[in-house]
C-alpha cells in the first residue's frame, strides 16, 4: 500500500467522512469549496482508488456511488505497517515513534496494548 497523493487524499477524506456511499457529483460539490475541479477529474480519481482496490463502487441508475473497502484507521494502520515493514530495526523505530507521543496518546496505547493482550474470559 502506498501512500494517496493530495487530491486522492481529499477524496478519501470526504468518502471516509461519509454515513452512506456518494456519488462523483456528491464528492466534487464538497470539493469545490476548498479547489475548482472538474467532473471528469473526480471521477477519474475515483476510477483509480477503485482500480487499487481502496473504495468500492455500486451502480445506481446511470451514475457509480462510492464507498471506502477499509475505514480511515486500518488505512492509517497498513501505512504504519509499511513503513515498519521498511526498517531493518523495528523496534528501535518502535521506540522512536512512541518517544514523540504525548503522555496522553502513551496512556492510549497501553490502555489499547492491555485490551489486546489480555486473555478473554
Amino acid at each position: 500500500m502506498r501512500q494517496l497523493g493530495q487530491l486522492e487524499a481529499a477524496v478519501m477524506q470526504r468518502l471516509w467522512s461519509s454515513d452512506s456511499p456518494v456519488s462523483v457529483r456528491q464528492v466534487l460539490e464538497d470539493l469545490s469549496a476548498e479547489r475548482a475541479l472538474a467532473y471528469t477529474t473526480v471521477m477519474t480519481v475515483l476510477d483509480n482508488l477503485h482500480s487499487k482496490g481502496m473504495v468500492r463502487r455500486e451502480k445506481q441508475g446511470r451514475a457509480y456511488l462510492y464507498s471506502p473497502c477499509s475505514t480511515r484507521e486500518e488505512h492509517t494502520a497498513a501505512l504504519l505497517e509499511q513503513v515498519l515493514a521498511d526498517t531493518d530495526d523495528r523496534r528501535s523505530t518502535l521506540v522512536h515513534f512512541v518517544g514523540k507521543m504525548s503522555k496522553d496518546e502513551v496512556d492510549e496505547l497501553r490502555a489499547a496494548l492491555s485490551d489486546r493482550t489480555e486473555p478473554p474470559t
